[in-house]
This record gives structure tokens, sequence and C-alpha cells, in this order.
């Protein structure tokens, strides 16, 4: 499965405030776009759904800029995903309507990918904006019996 560069963005903004929500100022779409070398007017947009959402809390103007409307261990990336995706078809099996597969109803791909879809989404259930920026995380709630240090996200502000 491959995610769409709107969820990746989306997460990028998330992570970025998540990772600056100790500090004074708010964080500014110049301020993610130059990081992450994202184009300015996309991330407008992916912010303003974001605000509509109720996840960032924007102020226009000078001093203006965004933060988290949420403490980022609240915001869970199964649903952030969810939300972002179209769909999560991932063979043409999968839309009734678009199925012209000759192999169906004798064929058990559609049955396999859709589990694995389920654990992917499982997996992502488990864990929050705030597991993805924590330099000290270790794989989150769901992965805890399996953990493996990260080291501090490319991208995002060092905390200090």
């Amino acid at each position: 499965m491959r995610l769409t560069q709107w969820t990746d963005y989306t997460l990028r903004v998330l992570m970025y405030c998540a990772a600056c929500q100790e500090r004074e100022q708010p964080v500014t779409i110049s301020e993610v776009a130059e990081a992450h070398a994202i184009s300015r007017s996309h991330l407008t947009k992916i912010v303003q759904q974001l605000a509509a959402e109720g996840l960032l809390d924007t102020t226009r103007g000078r001093g203006g800029g965004m933060r988290l409307m949420k403490s980022a261990s609240e915001i869970n990336l199964g649903t952030v995903v969810r939300m972002t995706e179209t769909d999560f078809d991932m063979v043409e099996c999968f839309n009734a309507d678009m199925n012209q597969c000759r192999m169906s109803g004798r064929c058990r791909l559609q049955s396999v990918l859709g589990q694995a879809t389920q654990a992917y989404l499982a997996v992502l259930d488990g864990l929050t904006v705030a597991d993805l920026v924590d330099p000290s995380f270790a794989g989150g709630r769901a992965a805890k019996a399996a953990a493996q240090p990260l080291s501090w996200v490319p991208g995002l502000p060092v905390a200090g």
C-alpha cells in the first residue's frame, strides 16, 4: 500500500506542529514548506482541511500560524490516514463497479489483500502523532515487544 502525497504532507504538517508544540510562536506554513521542500500553496489546502477537521487552530496575519488543537498523543494515525485517503482498493476487485476480473469468485486475492489492509490500519490505529515525533519512541503501543530505537525524524525541528 502506498499513501498519497496528500496524506504524506498531512502527516508531515501534524508531526512538525507536534514537534513545535512547546514553543511560544506558532508554526507557519512557510516554515513547514521550507523544511520539507513542499509547495506553500499545496500546504495551505492541507492546513485548511486539518483546521476544518478540528486538528489545527490557525491564526492569520502577522504573528499568526498554526498549532495543534489537541495534544499530539490524542491524534490517532489511523484516523488521519482514513480521513485523507480516498480509498483502500488495492486491486480492481475491491470495487464491484470497476471489477473486470474473470477470476472473481474463484480467487482468494481479494480476501488476502483485505486482511493485509486491515492489519496495516490496525498498526496505524495503535499509534498517535506523538509517537512519530518522540525521539525516545520505541515502536508505540502496538509494537513494544519488538522495540528498536529510532533516530530523530529528518525535517523536524530538534527538540531543545
